[in-house]
């Protein structure tokens, strides 16, 4: 989708221009795993005019395969961006309705054909959010993904300006038996299923490790899940964050957690998605449960820094962070 964002940190009602640039879940993690030197395929419906060739063009610069993009539809969705600053937080308002993807329908993607020769298929809370038609195409998706042998995961990502809670807990439900790696946030599982860590304060930047483990359990025994990760954000302000995630291995009941990052923030927008990234290419690699946790939180720190939704840092530049080397000294 497009990103529109005022400069700087300038606040909506005083901005005369927006930054544009693209964006959104799925495609972060597309970009992230292409950077990282995997074969990553996108899949979406976008319009074939001007503004939906240059979305595609976003995706094709960073090497992702655009060639599972329908063309059709009249409009693609918007997110507005104001980023916060210090003790004012961020503030993102969609415009959504009535794009190509919202508007699409489970017929728009041949799933078996998307599916010829793939090991992963990853999607987010946001998509099936986007209406019941979504819901409809995920599950399809999730289908055909299990039909073909390809592992699934999925990324909570609740958006209350975008469904209800209740909305979200039916549809998630549903979706997430056919999910082999769950992603969620420290507030997620509450918000969707109810799940909440004990102890635990995220306004007060307060994470209770052990209460995160219960949450892990809980979601892997109520729906099958092999692995949970969990990314823990200690939100002391907009701008400085405490920074780590834990990884639940359920098959062999392990609790894996990474080391903390203090990060000064440049952009937090695509975060999440950083992790996610950093999660599947670790595991699709076979890094170990310990060492893929800490990459994924790696890459993940590192995209705080860079502005824009996609993670513009290389494999090698995340082995060195995970490997302990945080001191931001210049490469000559």
């Amino acid at each position: 989708m497009v990103r529109l964002q005022p400069y700087n940190y300038e606040r909506f009602v005083q901005a005369d221009h927006l930054e544009f640039s693209f964006g959104g879940g799925e495609a972060n993690v597309a970009v992230s795993l292409a950077n990282y030197g995997l074969d990553a395929v996108y899949v979406t419906k976008l319009p074939a005019h001007a503004i939906g060739q240059a979305a595609v063009n976003s995706l094709r610069r960073y090497s992702v395969d655009t060639s599972m993009i329908v063309r059709g539809g009249d409009r693609i969705g918007i997110s507005y961006n104001e980023k916060g600053a210090s003790q004012r937080g961020s503030v993102c308002i969609y415009d959504r309705a009535h794009s190509a993807i919202q508007e699409s329908t489970p017929s728009d993607f041949d799933w078996d054909v998307i599916f010829k020769g793939a090991d992963w298929f990853h999607f987010t809370g946001i998509t099936p959010a986007l209406g019941p038609n979504m819901v409809d195409a995920c599950r399809d998706a999730c289908k055909a993904a299990k039909a073909h042998g390809v592992r699934i995961s999925c990324d909570l990502n609740y958006r209350g300006k975008l469904w209800s809670r209740q909305q979200a807990r039916e549809a998630m439900t549903d979706l997430c038996q056919y999910v082999d790696v769950c992603i969620s946030n420290e507030e997620d599982a509450k918000d969707v299923f109810g799940i909440e860590a004990e102890a635990t304060d995220i306004y007060a930047g307060e994470i209770n490790r052990e209460g995160y483990k219960s949450v892990a359990r809980q979601l892997a025994d109520r729906f099958g899940f092999e692995k949970v990760a969990i990314t823990l954000r200690e939100s002391r302000s907009a701008s400085d964050n405490g920074w780590s995630a834990m990884l639940f291995d359920a098959v062999g009941d392990e609790y894996h957690f990474s080391k903390k990052y203090d990060l000064h923030i440049v952009d937090r927008v695509g975060g999440g998605d950083s992790f996610g990234g950093g999660l599947i290419y670790a595991l699709l690699t076979g890094k170990g449960n310990q060492r893929a946790v800490e990459f994924a939180v790696a890459a993940s720190a590192l995209k705080h820094t860079v502005e824009g939704d996609y993670n513009m840092v290389t494999a090698a530049e995340v082995e060195k962070l995970a490997d302990g080397d945080g001191s931001g000294r210049i490469q000559r």
